[in-house]
């Protein structure tokens, strides 16, 4: 993922938020211990304690939405902002008041935290007894058997292999109708703000085949949208092994030397027409006109990109060596307008008050919004993380006042254009995959058009995980309101 984000001006999307997931109950036979999850952070978060939801149901543990109730408790962390550590540690707390009235409880901390502060958490502060980084996870059964025997617990190595292929994934909180396949792991992008490389480690794709069979399972279990993960999608690339099957399959789908993004969009597009796909996130200076071409040629291919700028500013964007400059960004967003029309749905990210960016550089921001008029975006001021290029080599010299004064202009402004993007769909007959009820009402139902915004209209006889044709009525700047047609 890129980065996760203050503020989502669109209430109703939570991909890149801190929020947190309970494993739903659930009774698995041969159990004495209850396990109880929660993830912050990006989607790949999100999409990794399902693994380890399947990793310990394997080990016969029970699963519960109680922390008050669970023998084991882990917290899936994020390390990219300050506040989302502040988040996990006050959690933290929260368990150890548990574990003073129940001494045989677990505490472990998973994810991109435990990478960062695994010495801190276990020696000097002895708040958690476990602690896994992201490439770990298959070795948390004897992790815990440490922690049984009265030893603390730890493995942070970041694996060049590991991508959990063949663990199929308990889905958590999940609505049965749309769902996340990681297609790689890690990030080669050393954005100097970043701190995903240092938790997550190199860049591994999975095999391809593996990602259609997962596709095609879910369909089989009646979900009909896929979200394809991977902090870059777009330098997804797969070697095949030297077997008669892998490069069969890689001269029907791919070149004679790998699967690209691109290919790997085609294979899972062919699992079946009513089978939606999705994908996040997209690195501007990676995503090609091979993988827009991809998108418009198969109906079941979302028109959406979340396209990450971080600024306006050429000069911000050389200190945050994102690769790129204003002009190139610029460029890719008139492919994707050009290429998939203007009906596309973009959204991005964006900092405010990196180091050294001047009321000028700002401005530029404002300015490439007005340019590009995104659907929705995800806005933050900018949070120094130890170790990353940007804390070694810059100073954070953006007074706090100026960041958020900032932010809040940003936000205004993508809050005009979101309503302006919206206004567009007015009278428009749009076809929506439900998900559930609304919010409000259960009365009304809800879903997502292929722009992947929110739609909400009247219930009537509609059910959930099918399509629908709405009219689009009215709208506010998070929600597309109409009538079923």
């Amino acid at each position: 993922m890129e980065l996760i984000n203050d503020i989502n001006i669109v209430d109703h999307l939570s991909d890149y938020q801190s929020n947190k997931v309970k494993i739903q109950s659930g009774s698995f036979e041969h159990t004495t211990r209850k396990l109880y999850i929660e993830s912050y952070g990006c989607q790949m978060n999100f999409s990794d304690s399902e693994i380890v939801s399947s990793i310990m149901q394997k080990q016969g543990f029970q699963t519960t939405n109680s922390a008050e109730d669970a023998d084991v408790i882990f917290i899936n962390t994020c390390s990219i902002r300050d506040k989302a550590e502040q988040t996990v540690r006050n959690r933290l707390a929260q368990f150890n008041a548990i574990k003073q009235h129940k001494p045989q409880v677990t505490i472990g901390v998973l994810g991109c935290m435990a990478e960062r502060l695994k010495s801190k958490l276990l020696e000097e502060e002895k708040i958690v007894d476990l602690v896994a980084g992201p490439d770990a996870y298959r070795d948390i059964p004897t992790l815990l058997s440490q922690v049984d025997d009265g030893r603390k617990a730890v493995n942070t190595f970041l694996s060049r292999e590991e991508t959990y292929a063949d663990i199929s994934p308990v889905r958590l909180n999940s609505n049965g109708v749309t769902a996340f396949i990681s297609i790689m792991r890690g990030c080669d992008n050393m954005c100097s703000f970043c701190v995903v490389p240092f938790t997550r480690g190199r860049e591994r794709s999975r095999d391809p085949h593996s990602i259609v069979k997962e596709a095609a399972e879910l369909f089989s279990q009646g979900y009909r949208e896929v979200t394809l993960l991977g902090q870059n999608v777009d330098s997804y690339k797969w070697s095949p092994e030297s077997s008669l099957k892998g490069k069969a399959q890689i001269e029907r789908h791919g070149t004679n030397n790998y699967v690209s993004f691109a290919h790997l969009l085609e294979m899972v597009a062919k699992v079946n027409p009513e089978l939606r796909i999705r994908f996040s996130t997209s690195h501007p200076k990676d995503i090609t006109d091979e993988v827009l071409h991809t998108m418009k040629k198969y109906q079941n291919i979302c028109k959406y990109i979340h396209l990450p700028v971080q600024s306006g500013s050429t000069v911000v964007l050389d200190r945050m060596n994102r690769t790129y400059s204003r002009a190139w960004y610029l460029n890719k967003i008139a492919a994707i307008r050009s290429i998939l029309g203007e009906d596309c749905g973009i959204s991005s990210d964006m900092i405010a008050g990196f180091c050294g960016e001047t009321e000028e550089d700002h401005q530029q921001t404002l300015s490439l919004m007005d340019q590009v008029v995104y659907d929705f975006s995800y806005m933050f001021y900018y949070s120094e993380r130890p170790g990353t290029l940007a804390a070694k080599k810059y100073q954070d010299d953006v007074d706090l006042k100026v960041k958020k004064r900032r932010l809040q202009e940003i936000i205004s402004k993508q809050q005009q254009h979101s309503l302006e993007r919206n206004q567009r769909d007015l009278n428009k007959v749009q076809q929506v995959l439900i998900e559930g009820y609304s919010k409000r009402s259960k009365d009304f139902l809800q879903g997502r058009n292929s722009a992947n915004k929110v739609v909400v209209f009247p219930k009537k006889d509609h059910r959930k995980g099918t399509y629908v044709q709405v009219k689009i009525k009215d709208c506010t700047a998070a929600t597309l309101l109409g009538e079923s047609v």
